[in-house]
């Protein structure tokens, strides 16, 4: 079996050459689940916490963040982004911010790691921004919601 990452010969990591694949438009999209109490949730949704406009922050996070995947994953390929796109959901029923990211680019490979990049690192910004009112807050599944473009084709998470 022969793994993508793994130089055959010397069995040190390595980079994917994808110099050879075709460059077409991908795009893809991730999210990330923030569970808070629900006095938390009230502060962030009007916009009182003492730390200020956590969904804005966390927006420019995201959208940072996905530009710098190169520099957080090893072995990630640097991409030109075209496009961050980050929203949230709050559900007050469920005392939770649902955080949704697209990032789209015209490349070589795909642009997965930075929709997920973008989604966790504006989860963790959401609870920086709110610690200080709650210590519990849990992020959880951060998953690629889908992606198009490239040699392997389109994905979409399976629905129940």
């Amino acid at each position: 079996m022969s793994l993508s990452h793994i130089d055959e010969t010397t069995g040190d990591a390595k980079m994917v050459d994808v110099s050879q694949k075709a460059v077409t438009e991908r795009i893809a999209k991730a999210q990330a689940v923030v569970h808070m109490n629900a006095e938390t949730l009230a502060l962030i949704a009007a916009n009182t916490l003492a730390k200020g406009d956590a969904l804005s922050v966390a927006r420019v996070a995201g959208i940072m963040a996905a530009k710098r995947t190169d520099d957080l994953i090893p072995l990630c390929h640097s991409l030109p982004i075209s496009q961050v796109l980050i929203d949230f959901e709050l559900d007050e029923e469920e005392s939770t911010i649902t955080v949704n990211s697209v990032a789209k680019t015209v490349a070589q490979t795909g642009v997965e790691m930075e929709a997920l990049t973008a989604v966790t690192i504006a989860a963790l910004t959401i609870y920086d921004m709110a610690k200080s009112s709650d210590k519990s807050i849990l992020i959880t599944d951060i998953r690629l919601l889908e992606k198009t473009g490239g040699k392997s084709g389109d994905y979409k998470w399976p629905t129940p």
